[in-house]
């Protein structure tokens, strides 16, 4: 069990610590911070909802936001990871509490300066990570009431990239990456199919999906084994599906770094053809 040596408060809500290693920490939690002197020792069983920030880079650009937080917005911040940990059952990456401490301020500064900004990839993100926007819609009711204020929609949007990038230890600027690179490929099989996707649509949906997964599957270095039969039956039968499939993996390819496998042109060859039909 680590205790951990005050070395400072910083408000009643972040202290500056030591741990067992004589590593300086920054410990985050509720009221965390009231009434501690230099050298308190707090054992970490005794701190409920305690966040540690190990990262030295990440510690002083979290120190850096702390002076332009009132404590009720750094306490709603708090509890706003607090509902993410527990909506998630996860263990967190560190850097979720300086991205959304960073987000969290910019958004509301720029809300009550009149500025609200308007979140274009709303849909997408809503059907791409359907469960991390259920749990940013909790997040951002929260910080309404909480602040009392009327953050936009969109901010649900822009809030479900930072769950997301908690769950999975991913950069916030990685995820944004991915989703772009999504809409730019739907972009591509619309104008090569000439089609128009419904964006509300469960087939917008499904596709959306299912190229989440493709990239997700070619970053894990996942090997997905090819039914040989399958891809020459499409390869024949659906040859302009094929071919764009290959083109996309190509596009894959070259912004991931990293090799596609074939059946993956498989897969997604069914599904552009299944959009053709419809």
């Amino acid at each position: 069990m680590n205790d951990y040596k005050v070395v400072k408060a910083l408000n009643n809500n972040v202290l500056i610590a030591l741990d067992d290693n004589q590593q300086e920490v920054v410990l985050i939690g509720k009221g965390i911070g009231f009434n501690k002197s230099k050298d308190s020792i707090i054992p970490e069983n005794t701190v409920e909802k305690l966040f540690v920030l190990r990262n030295e880079k990440a510690q002083e650009h979290y120190k850096s936001l702390i002076p332009d937080l009132d404590e009720n917005t750094l306490n709603t911040i708090i509890s706003s990871i607090e509902i993410i940990r527990r909506r998630t059952r996860t263990i967190l990456s560190e850097k979720v509490h300086v991205a959304l401490t960073d987000h969290i301020l910019f958004a509301t500064t720029r809300l009550l300066n009149g500025m609200a900004i308007k979140n274009p990839f709303l849909t997408e993100t809503k059907a791409l990570y359907p469960f991390e926007y259920e749990v940013a819609a909790e997040v951002v009711e929260f910080i309404n009431h909480s602040m009392q204020i009327d953050l936009p929609e969109g901010e649900i949007g822009f809030i479900a990239l930072h769950v997301h990038s908690a769950i999975t230890d991913k950069a916030v600027s990685d995820v944004n990456r991915y989703s772009k690179l999504i809409i730019q490929l739907i972009e591509m099989i619309e104008v090569q199919l000439r089609v128009t996707i419904d964006r509300e649509g469960m087939e917008y949906a499904r596709l959306l999906r299912h190229l989440r997964y493709t990239i997700e599957r070619v970053l894990n270095d996942e090997i997905v084994q090819e039914p040989e039969k399958i891809a020459s039956l499409l390869k024949s039968e659906y040859p302009t599906c094929y071919n764009l499939s290959w083109k996309i993996i190509k596009i894959m390819q070259q912004t991931l770094k990293k090799p596609v496998y074939e059946a993956e042109a498989v897969y997604l060859t069914m599904h552009l053809q299944r959009l053709i039909t419809k």
